[in-house]
């Protein structure tokens, strides 16, 4: 199972825990005005920048692995690009 599938199962299930945040009024009144569910919105957001910092996070952490294969393929070519189709 991927990270996502993993991120989404969870956030199906998890209990919620009641958090206080500090939003703009005109904001949180124009979203009520829309029928935006703040709460979803909110979780939404974070889930998101969740998201986009454990990618950061496995990048910095795999950087010297990427790099050193990246240098490979560049001196070595692929391996088995001998059997590929096109």
């Amino acid at each position: 199972m991927n990270r996502r599938a993993r991120f989404e199962e969870v956030k199906k299930t998890a209990p919620k825990k009641p958090t206080n945040v500090s939003l703009s009024v005109d904001l949180v009144e124009e979203a009520k005005r829309l029928g935006i569910n703040v709460s979803e919105a909110c979780q939404s957001g974070l889930a998101a920048g969740v998201k986009k910092a454990r990618e950061a996070a496995w990048q910095e952490e795999n950087r010297a692995a990427i790099e050193w294969w990246n240098d490979y393929v560049r001196e070595n070519g692929l391996p088995l690009a001998k059997y590929r189709q096109f």
